[in-house]
């Protein structure tokens, strides 16, 4: 059956989902939109054929014309969305962060177990990467041998103003500490943070950062995080293994060369490197809602993780020195 779904922020985030859900994947159409900013929301609306504008959330989810959620608003205002819909009983998309504090997101996963069914996926978007989910595979079928290390970086061209210190890991880190639970099948144990020389385009920012990952069995994770680079955006990561290495190629459709050098495209942003993951983690999405099953991507447990493991790096960032990542008993559900 076709889905119905309520998106709950439209930002720039937001109208990329809109864009995607509605007359996209297995006839899913966008009904109701929610958003502070009422005129944007208004303007969104009005581009689609059967949206309508929703004065909240809370009545976007209640509405019952709305089978299914996407929750793409401010990330303070995720957990009492999430929450509602699962009292509502309605699956949800909710993008990244699954809420800013653990403890949010604790309360999460406890509501989602009493609720007895998973209703919550989380957009750690990686996951649908066809790159990385080469990468993936190249892993699990030991054409490497057994991990021993992994080199990534994070690159951004730039960030807006209101851009923290502390948002170098809570924001965007955040994608690398879920890629590595899901690309190595570990558990992150520690993680320390280090300051190198601060780059002069970055502001008050520190900037670059360097996180030291230690996974469950051995495996260590270098993270390098620069989001003043100007070139481009780039993401990276190589896993060093016994038998050999592999890593994500480059993401350029072309290369060219020509007066003595070789030169080949660098995405402007996450929209264009990350296209078409965001279509297949959507399509997945609502293929499995439609059809009454489960959601199968990042579960509210992996939010609560990723944030377990953020505030350690945070701590770490503030305080200095290694510091041990500790998890709570991972519940039946999610197992």
């Amino acid at each position: 059956m076709a889905l119905d779904v309520g998106v709950i922020g439209v930002g720039t985030i937001g109208q990329e989902h809109v864009r995607r859900l509605d007359g996209g994947p297995g006839g899913s159409r966008v009904v109701a939109v929610a958003d502070a900013d009422t005129e944007r929301a208004a303007t969104v609306a009005g581009q689609l054929p059967a949206a309508k504008v929703l004065p909240s959330g809370e009545e976007l989810i209640a509405s019952d014309a709305v089978d299914a959620v996407v929750v793409t608003s401010w990330g303070a205002t995720h957990e009492p969305y999430v929450l509602a819909c699962i009292a509502a009983g309605k699956p949800v998309f909710c993008e990244k962060p699954l809420a800013t504090t653990q403890e949010a997101c604790r309360r999460v996963v406890e509501a989602e177990v009493a609720a007895g069914r998973r209703l919550v996926q989380v957009g750690f978007n990686r996951r649908y990467d066809p790159a990385h989910r080469a990468l993936k595979q190249a892993v699990d079928d030991g054409a490497v041998g057994a991990p021993l290390l992994v080199h990534c970086a994070h690159r951004n061209a730039s960030v807006p103003p209101h851009y923290t210190r502390d948002m170098s890991i809570a924001d965007t880190a955040i994608h690398e500490i879920d890629e590595l639970r899901w690309l190595l099948g570990q558990e992150v144990t520690a993680v320390q943070v280090f300051t190198p020389r601060r780059s002069s385009r970055g502001g008050e920012l520190q900037d670059p950062l360097l996180l030291l990952l230690e996974m469950a069995d051995g495996v260590l994770v270098d993270v390098e995080v620069s989001v003043n680079v100007h070139y481009g955006y780039e993401i990276r990561c190589e896993v060093s293994g016994e038998t050999g290495t592999v890593e994500l190629a480059e993401p350029a459709p072309v290369r060219l060369r020509r007066e003595g050098a070789v030169a080949g495209l660098v995405p402007a942003d996450w929209r264009e490197r990350f296209a078409l993951s965001y279509d297949v983690e959507l399509r997945e999405w609502v293929d499995a809602v439609a059809a009454g099953r489960p959601p199968q991507g990042p579960s509210a447990w992996d939010g609560h993780v990723a944030q377990v493991v953020s505030d350690a790096a945070l701590h770490s960032l503030h305080s200095g020195g290694r510091v041990s990542v500790e998890l709570p008993e991972q519940p039946g559900p999610y197992r």
